[in-house]
Formats: C-alpha cells, structure tokens, sequence
C-alpha cells in the first residue's frame, strides 16, 4: 500500500471513529430525551460572584414573551437608576413589572425600611406566584433578602411548591440558603473570571444597568 494510501485510509478510519463517536452520544441523548416525560414548570436558581444572571433571566424571559406567555417581574434590589430591563420591558403588555419601593439599594442600609419593603415586595411575590394566568415569574436578586434575614425562605420554597403547575420561576442573586438551593429544579452558578470595572473601566449604560 502506498502512502498516499496509506494517509486516505487513517483519514477514513478517523472519519469513521468520529461517527461512531456521535452515534454513540446521540443515542444517550435520545435515550434521555425519551425518558423526560413529565411536563410541568420548572425552578431556576441563578448564583456567583460573576456577571450576568439578571441578563440571563430576563433574557429567558424575552423568550418567554416571544411565545407569548404572560410574565411577572419582582426587583428586590432598587437602585439609583432606572434599568434597561425596566425601561423597556416595564410598558410591554405581557409583563407586571414592580421594584421593591423605597427600601434595598447598593448606596445605603435601613434595616428597618428595607425589612419593610421586602415583606411588602414578598407580598406582591406571593399574589403572582398563585396567579394560574402567569406563565413566567422573576424574582430578581430575591436571595438578598435571606442573606440579610428580611424574608424566611421557607416561605419561598413553600409557595414555589404550591404554585400552577405550568409556571416556570427564575431567582437570582449571589449566594442563596441551602434549602433552597436544594429544592430548585436547575442551579446554575455563574464565576467571575475575569470584570472590566476590575480593570478601571467605568461602570456604563446598556451594560450595568
């Protein structure tokens, strides 16, 4: 055999070797997706240090929306200025948009307001999470509240519990109480490798915020 048959025939072999490969891990694929046969609304948790779970979650909810399903968003973080999210999903038809009022923000600590506001921000969390015609709910950086004890997460996990079965919830924040880490359907946690603002680079809009 010469060589340049020599080099067609591993080409080939290598050829075949990866086929084989992706059949084998297409098999295992299918073989789950025919074994996830409930069907039901999920959980998401969103936690870490690094950037980008509030843009996650609202970007599942633009998914969401695109399907035309009814949303709900709870910020329990108020900050100095209005956000992208707020301003262009705060008039959308599909979506109930509220910011915890006038207590949690980055700037300064009121635990006597903030306590207040995140039991009246809950109180609103709880009417959405028993609204059937919901079919997507938000409660961004909603973990704050358990860190700082303002809220009793056995609350949470109860009404996430007791909610229509077809509502899909996403909660975000950095770190969370174990119980609740512990009965969401999907945690993902996000790392920072690497942040520009680390760097000197100003914090900006269409970014941050």
């Amino acid at each position: 055999m010469t060589e340049q048959s020599n080099t067609k025939q591993t080409e080939q072999d290598n050829v075949d070797k990866n086929e084989a490969r992706l059949l084998k891990k297409k098999a295992v694929v299918d073989q789950r997706i025919a074994a996830a046969t409930e069907e039901r609304g999920v959980t998401i948790l969103l936690t870490g240090n690094g950037k980008g779970k509030s843009s996650s979650a609202f970007g599942t909810m633009a998914r969401a929306l695109g399907h035309g399903q009814k949303s709900a968003v709870i910020q329990f973080i108020k900050g100095r200025k209005a956000t992208g999210e707020q301003l262009f999903f705060g008039s959308h038809p599909l979506v109930d948009f509220h910011v915890m009022g006038h207590g949690f923000t980055w700037e300064t600590r009121n635990p006597e307001l903030e306590k207040e506001a995140a039991e009246q921000a809950w109180a609103l969390a709880k009417g959405v999470l028993s609204d059937s015609s919901v079919h997507f709910v938000l409660l961004d950086e909603i973990t704050y509240m358990y860190k700082y004890g303002y809220l009793n997460e056995a609350d949470l996990i109860a009404a996430l519990a007791a909610r229509p079965a077809h509502q899909n919830v996403m909660m975000t924040g950095r770190t969370a109480p174990r119980a609740l880490l512990d009965s969401v359907d999907t945690h993902s946690k996000i790392a920072n490798e690497r942040h520009a603002f680390a760097n000197g680079v100003k914090a900006q809009v269409g970014i941050e915020w």
